[in-house]
């Protein structure tokens, strides 16, 4: 295997059309095409064949992250437009304590029209669960390519999850060219997803749907998950000639012991965890 310190991103360099990206996924989730490598060969099929390509004692590991409307919209009274686009908690920084402060929270954020949003207050009036409520951004310190963002809000019964459900807008991929939908909020979750935190999904598992699991299982095919929350270097282009030279955001990760103990257990072990 070549080193990767010798390994140049200008290697990768190819060709991607937009017509040849799909914009939208199949009605039906495991109509889409798999990819097959057995004994070095590659091959085609259908994702509703995967089954047939597992064996009994096996064990699949999912990954059971969900994607949050992490997009927050503020226009200032100058008309601009400003978003803030909700990376990692920090105040608390863990993911579900976080989801259910009320009043106020911190986190790193990614600024759009950063320009334009030099000083001072952002705030926008939203109604969440019937209440009128007053949303306050405050920007703090500069973290590398993030911001430390102070949200508030001036209602002790709604929480920051209640916020971003009503207020926030999923982040979709930016090679697909397209505005979010309101069927993303399905179609880019995963039909396990659970936990939330990621900015964007765990692609490799969409193709997945409940009955399919349930045939899997019911051939002995063990099934584990674990939480990685997926971080916007997923789609953070690399900018550097040197892979090694690229720098990545941080991803929180959760192993439940039961996972730990299926792994220890299983000699084979198919993980579908990451953006693939």
């Amino acid at each position: 295997m070549e080193d990767t310190k010798h390994i140049k991103i200008s290697e990768f360099n190819y060709p991607l059309p937009d017509e040849r990206i799909a914009k939208f996924p199949l009605a039906t989730r495991d109509q889409s095409k798999l990819l097959v490598y057995r004994h070095g060969e590659v091959s085609e099929d259908i994702f509703t064949s995967l089954p047939h390509y597992l064996e009994s004692g096996e064990l699949m590991i999912f990954n059971n992250t969900k994607v949050i409307q992490a997009r927050l919209h503020f226009r200032k009274e100058t008309g601009a437009l400003i978003e803030v686009f909700c990376l990692e908690p920090v105040q608390p920084n863990d993911y579900v304590l976080n989801f259910q402060q009320t009043r106020q929270c911190s986190w790193l954020c990614m600024i759009g029209n950063l320009k334009k949003w030099k000083e001072g207050t952002l705030s926008r009036i939203v109604n969440v669960k019937g209440k009128q409520i007053v949303l306050s951004a405050t920007r703090g310190e500069c973290k590398g390519t993030s911001h430390w963002i102070d949200f508030s809000w001036d209602d002790d019964t709604i929480t920051f999850a209640d916020l971003l459900e009503v207020v926030g807008e999923l982040p979709i991929p930016p090679y697909l060219n397209r505005d979010t939908q309101e069927s993303d909020k399905e179609t880019y979750q995963t039909v396990y997803s659970k936990i939330k935190g990621s900015v964007a999904a765990p692609t490799a598992g969409l193709h997945f749907t409940p009955q399919m699991l349930k045939d899997i299982q019911a051939m002995g095919v063990n099934i584990g998950y674990v939480t990685l929350h997926v971080g916007l270097g997923t789609f953070r282009p690399v900018k550097v000639e040197d892979v090694t030279k690229h720098k990545m955001h941080t991803e929180h990760y959760h192993m439940p012991a039961e996972t730990a103990e299926l792994i220890n257990r299983t000699k084979a072990c198919l993980l579908y965890t990451s953006d693939a």
